[in-house]
């Protein structure tokens, strides 16, 4: 799903950096640079987006005033030099708060929470939980950035220093271990299972014994967590 985005800052060295980092992926689309907040409330009033990228130290009108004025404001990700006003931020519902300057990697972390759908008007309570997290996010591998779908992640598998991130048609890689897995991917739908492995309920084929079935792939169950697994059944 490509998320609509516009820059809202008065220096131009920080639009070059947002929009460099923003042509690296893909389902980012940068729709207006906005050198200040009165130009950006003119491009929103015709133009919804889905995400601002906003600095606060702005003449005219600072960040979070321009922000009080939208009545139904898109998810917004602080970027600025000012650590201060973090707390007030985070008050007012942004995503995340990026000090100048960033990484590559730390801004892609902000994306990754800011890549949630929009809420239904009338959820289930099912689709409740669904609208806590991304339904795509990008992993880092071999020096490039892969975007997959979570639902397409079967189960996770520990070995050594790095993860295994099994999906349907592909294995990805990553340095880490299962306690760090929540830094690369929300954690909240899969279980585990064993010291190494943490499974995706909804990917659950089959139980028998001490063993998951998965798609085509068998998982074993550790004896210290036989009794979460029961748990998860009843």
């Amino acid at each position: 799903m490509s998320i609509k985005c516009i820059i809202v800052d008065d220096e131009s060295v920080a639009h070059d950096i947002i929009r460099k980092y923003c042509e690296l992926l893909p389902n980012l689309q940068v729709m207006r640079d906005c050198y200040d907040a009165i130009e950006a409330i003119e491009y929103l009033s015709g133009n919804p987006v889905d995400l601002i990228f906003l600095d606060l130290n702005m003449p005219k009108l600072r960040g979070f005033e321009f922000l009080k004025t939208l009545p139904h404001p898109p998810r917004v990700i602080v970027t600025t030099a000012y650590k201060e006003y973090a707390l007030e931020g985070y008050e007012l519902n942004i995503v995340d708060y990026l000090l100048k300057p960033f990484s590559f990697e730390r801004f892609l972390k902000a994306i990754n929470k800011a890549s949630i759908e929009p809420s239904k008007p009338i959820p289930t309570l099912k689709d409740e939980v669904r609208e806590t997290r991304p339904e795509r996010i990008f992993l880092r591998t071999n020096n490039k950035h892969v975007q997959v779908a979570l639902d397409d992640i079967l189960f996770v598998e520990a070995s050594g220093n790095y993860i295994k991130i099994v999906l349907k048609d592909q294995v990805i890689t990553l340095r880490g271990t299962l306690s760090s897995l929540s830094e690369h991917i929300p954690t909240g739908d899969f279980v585990q299972v064993h010291r190494s492995f943490m499974v995706a309920r909804q990917h659950i084929k089959s139980i028998e014994g001490n063993q998951i079935t998965i798609d085509n792939y068998t998982v074993p169950i550790g004896k210290l967590f036989k009794d979460q697994l029961d748990r998860l059944l009843k």
